[in-house]
């Protein structure tokens, strides 16, 4: 355990360190969130919204994003870079085995999705007047195995590429493609019924978030006898845990 903690502190530097993720991946959401709230059709009800406020609607998406490039770009490519430069290798042969480094970036990388959707629920309620999320029990269940699946299908990603140019390439392709059911390009509620349909079972489950956030939101952009609440953590869960094992399975040290 003292070596774990000497890792997630060096970890946690070596994060704070990379410009780019800080700013993209704990600070843009909130940022992007509160950008929108500036523009004033986004702060009124309408009629495509149910009578809800666009930006009530949104918010959950902003989450996702954070959630999504943390997971499935950032983490890959840490560890992609750590096994081109052999630093896994040469792990190996010390009393810190790089089983140890992989969890220690796990654990700074939840960490920061953490503070991410903090901010984000925080300054919503401060700055927006968006309520904080009505079952917070239900929201922080959606968030955590929401997230375990994403980290999943990134732990996959960094299982397969052999340099952190691939693991940027393909995280890149995975961050628009779920980010894309998670209604950043085309809100959900304006999606088809298929699509949405889809995205209830694509990581992190956005309708989950969505629901727990807030549930005549969740009301707005669910599919007509969509998935329970339960269920749709239960598929997140299943999509973590056979993820997980194949990249177990797949993973290389060097």
């Amino acid at each position: 355990m003292p070596a774990l903690r000497k890792l997630v502190r060096v970890e946690t530097r070596l994060f704070l360190r990379d410009s780019t993720t800080v700013v993209f991946g704990v600070l843009f959401p909130t940022a992007l969130l509160l950008g929108l709230g500036t523009i004033p059709a986004l702060r009124e009800p309408t009629p495509e919204t149910g009578g809800l406020r666009p930006i009530d609607v949104w918010a959950p998406t902003a989450l996702v994003f954070g959630m999504v490039m943390i997971a499935v770009q950032h983490v890959p490519a840490v560890i992609a870079t750590y096994r081109e430069r052999g630093i896994l290798r040469r792990l190996s042969t010390t009393p810190a085995h790089p089983r140890s480094v992989l969890l220690a970036q796990v654990i700074v990388a939840f960490a920061s999705v953490v503070v991410s959707a903090a901010l984000l629920v925080l300054a919503a309620w401060a700055v927006l007047d968006v309520a904080p999320p009505e079952r917070p029990l239900e929201f922080v269940v959606a968030f955590v195995v929401g997230y375990g699946a994403l980290l999943g299908l990134g732990l996959v990603s960094a299982a397969v590429v052999r340099t952190s140019s691939a693991a940027n390439q393909v995280g890149t392709l995975l961050f628009v493609a779920l980010m894309f059911f998670g209604g950043a390009f085309l809100p959900r509620v304006l999606m088809p019924d298929l699509l949405r349909a889809v995205g209830d079972v694509v990581p992190p489950g956005l309708q989950a978030l969505t629901t727990a956030w807030s549930a005549d939101a969740g009301a707005l952009t669910a599919t007509a006898g969509g998935q329970p609440f339960w269920l749709q953590m239960a598929i997140m869960a299943g999509i973590a845990l056979v993820a997980g094992a194949v990249a177990a399975k797949l993973f290389r040290w060097e």
